[in-house]
């Protein structure tokens, strides 16, 4: 199979790519190199590789309509995961986050319609598309929120009220591409994904919280807390989430045209200041934090109900965040050069 991954230089792709080559498959990755990291991480694929099996093409979905096209057309399988990720940039530039996760998302699905692609397409959409949820209880306790009658969190049949500029163009991006599904015959997966985490991830204080703590925590970096730290989310490792994708797709007659909560769910559920409390044991130190008002669009709690995909395809989360987050320490201290050399120490 020929695998397409377009955003194949960031945190998950770079991942994704990984197992893909293990597997002995094809891997063609597009990206405009935008992120910190994705220049490195390009390197380390092509370190990884086998010539034959990867080949790269720089390509910003916003403009290069042309080589992306060619690059569809014989796929088995695309993976859309290029995007503009965080919320807060979205508030200040929601132009520049337009133009990425909304047109460029047209742009992939256009190509594909153009080209009568039987390629899969896989889609990393976001919990943000469910808004603030007002309308849901929430319990603040003592350390954490936690939601007075979901018990196991928000389903897919929670109404969407994109909230942010970032939650309207994933939210848009991911609606056109359940009906260029129904309109147009693609086959496509949508996932609704929470807080991804994992090696080689270059956390920054505005998108990759779990990793952000854990670097800065290591290396001394100042870290604030927006809020009052209680704020819960459903971890996920990214090694499960690919797993997750390679379920989905062997099951394409079941997933296909649907869209999935991804995250870890109930029992993957972990808070600010639990992550704090457990670098400090892991790392054997206090870690100094400050705290800072609020940020637009975050949300007290937010647990995905993944009960849908459990069902349709037998996937569940397999790796206990404790475990993940003590091989997240591991990676960072032993990549401090790395670190160093992307700008994030």
């Amino acid at each position: 199979m020929k695998h397409v991954i377009i955003g194949g230089c960031g945190f998950i792709g770079y991942n994704l790519a990984v197992d893909i080559l293990d597997r002995g498959e094809e891997v063609l990755v597009l990206d405009n190199l935008s992120r910190k990291g994705s220049t490195h991480n390009l390197n380390r694929l092509y370190q990884h590789a086998r010539a034959a099996s990867f080949s790269f093409r720089q390509c910003d979905i916003r403009i290069d309509r042309y080589m992306l096209e060619e690059s569809l057309e014989d796929a088995d399988v695309v993976y859309l995961l290029a995007a503009q990720v965080a919320v807060t940039t979205s508030v200040t530039n929601p132009q520049l986050d337009f133009e990425i996760n909304l047109m460029g998302t047209f742009h992939v699905i256009e190509a594909m319609r153009m080209h009568k692609s039987k390629a899969i397409l896989i889609y990393a959409s976001t919990n943000k598309v469910y808004g603030g949820m007002e309308e849901i209880k929430i319990v603040e306790g003592e350390e954490y929120y936690y939601y007075a009658d979901m018990e196991n969190g928000i389903p897919e049949s929670q109404n969407l009220d994109f909230h942010s500029p970032y939650g309207c163009s994933k939210g848009g991006a991911e609606q056109y591409i359940r009906d260029y599904s129904r309109i147009y015959g693609l086959k496509t997966i949508c996932f609704r994904q929470s807080c991804i985490y994992g090696p080689s991830q270059f956390g920054i204080e505005d998108q990759g919280w779990v990793a952000w703590f854990t670097i800065a925590s290591i290396y001394n970096k100042p870290i604030t807390v927006y809020g009052n730290g209680k704020q819960v989310r459903d971890v996920l490792h990214v090694n499960d989430l690919i797993r997750c994708y390679e379920t989905a797709i062997e099951k394409i007659e079941q997933t296909n045209g649907k869209i999935y909560n991804v995250g870890g769910g109930k029992d993957h559920q972990l808070s600010l200041l639990r992550l704090l409390s457990m670098l400090e044991t892991h790392l054997e130190k206090k870690i100094a934090y400050s705290f800072s008002d609020w940020r637009p669009g975050d949300q007290p709690v937010y647990i995905s109900d993944i009960s849908k995909i459990k069902l349709e395809t037998g996937w569940s989360p397999q790796i206990p965040f404790e475990e993940g987050v003590l091989a997240l320490v591991d990676w960072s201290k032993n990549n401090s050069e790395i670190l160093k050399q992307v700008g994030i120490i």
